[in-house]
């Protein structure tokens, strides 16, 4: 009952366009001064206890990352190569979209901002090539998604450290899945453009294309420097995001020189808003799971699982649908700090792998970011396109039911997250 009264007034407050991490703390708080005498005073301490973990200090070095990338004309180059080689093919810009947002994911860990960067410069292209607006939005919406999954990925660090999982293998966990959704959207797209005669773009020279090249290997050197120095052992993630800001700037600044000194402000600034939603939507979500300890609701919900002897399929299948209705209404970090506290103890008494569960998770984040009335990437997509939401949603339809298929790949064949894991990271 006191569970249900959390909710309803979280919800509530939610409805009110109240920001996700006040409602939050708000119901939290005022649930548990009705209802217990329970010391106030653990609130403030459980909050800053949540945010003082070293894993969290990446979070803000990837969306820096992310953002100077944006700025600094490393995103720009890259595109501009992948374009001379492969944008006057059949479906080019297409795939020119998806492997640049895979590329933008492996920086910057974040679906929002792959969304932006990529959508900035292709969107117009795409129009340009005779690709209806609407699959335009659609396929960037989706492709964007793929920042949360290519490692590095936000939510992966928030999963890690919530679960005391080793955010290294959680990573190397992603590579695979991230490559297969990116493969089946090249594919689909190379298909829907042969079939409708989309995308032949503008051929370049061989000159112009080894220049292209040239250009964008110092932007294209990064992902390569972020994954290699957490999987060689010569730094931790947290340290990798720190080496990918310097990296970063460094040739945006000196080799690329279009990062100027006026740009440091707004960089900073939409870094800041960026990171601090996220960490105080962390430290909310603290007080919750204090909540949650105080009245047991975990090991509740773990005997109601064990009494209804779910089996781990009927376990995918409820709790996929579960995040999949959240995902309409929340954003991935929140949807991870409400319910892995509860499903931890549950995942573990099933035998499934947590490195495999949260892969599935992610995907199904990903769901969340392309899923009205709050994904994410609609809007960001819906700004820079200028058109109404329901444009977007038409367009990115096709894009969820693609996903959806993948999802449940994933969940038949664990391998396919725990393979580099289980064969690299011995």
């Amino acid at each position: 009952m006191i569970v249900a009264a959390l909710f309803s007034l979280f919800i509530i407050l939610f409805l009110l366009n109240v920001p996700i991490a006040i409602s939050l703390a708000m119901s939290t708080i005022a649930v548990i001064m009705a209802t217990s005498d329970f010391n106030m005073m653990m609130i403030p301490q459980r909050m800053f206890a949540g945010l003082n973990s070293a894993p969290l200090m990446a979070i803000p070095g990837y969306v820096l990352a992310g953002v100077l990338m944006s700025k600094g004309g490393v995103s720009k180059y890259l595109i501009n190569a992948l374009r001379s080689w492969i944008g006057h093919l059949p479906g080019g810009l297409s795939v020119v979209t998806i492997l640049s947002c895979m590329i933008f994911a492996a920086i910057s860990g974040s679906s929002p901002a792959t969304a932006a960067a990529i959508g900035a410069i292709m969107l117009p292209a795409m129009e340009k090539g005779g690709y209806p607006k609407r699959y335009t939005m659609g396929l960037i919406a989706a492709s964007g998604t793929l920042g949360i999954l290519i490692p590095p990925s936000i939510p992966l660090i928030v999963y890690g450290v919530t679960s005391d999982e080793s955010i290294g293998k959680l990573f190397m966990a992603g590579i695979l899945p991230g490559l297969l959704l990116g493969g089946i959207l090249v594919a689909i797209a190379i298909i829907y453009a042969k079939k409708n005669n989309y995308g032949i773009g503008e051929k370049y020279s061989w000159a112009e294309r080894w220049r292209a090249t040239v250009k964008a290997i110092p932007g294209a050197f990064l992902p390569v420097l972020i994954l290699g120095t957490i999987y060689k052992g010569v730094a931790t993630p947290t340290e990798a995001a720190v080496v990918a800001v310097f990296y970063t700037i460094i040739i945006s600044a000196f080799v690329y020189k279009e990062l100027h000194f006026k740009d440091i402000r707004p960089v900073l600034r939409e870094t800041i808003n960026t990171s601090s939603m996220i960490f105080l939507i962390i430290a909310a979500a603290m007080v919750f799971a204090l909540f949650l300890t105080n009245n047991q609701v975990p090991n509740k919900v773990a005997q109601w699982i064990g009494e209804a002897n779910l089996n781990v399929f009927m376990f995918f299948l409820v709790t996929q649908l579960m995040f999949f209705i959240m995902g309409t209404f929340l954003e991935a970090v929140s949807i991870i700090l409400i319910t892995l506290p509860i499903l931890l103890p549950i995942i573990k008494h099933l035998g499934i792998d947590p490195i495999h569960f949260a892969i599935v998770m992610t995907v199904n984040m990903e769901l969340a970011m392309i899923t009205p009335p709050v994904g994410l990437n609609l809007f960001v997509v819906s700004s820079m396109a200028k058109e109404r939401l329901e444009e977007v949603v038409r367009g990115v339809l096709p894009f969820i039911a693609i996903m959806i298929v993948v999802l449940l790949v994933l969940v038949i064949w664990p391998d396919i997250s725990l393979y580099l894991p289980r064969e690299v990271m011995k």
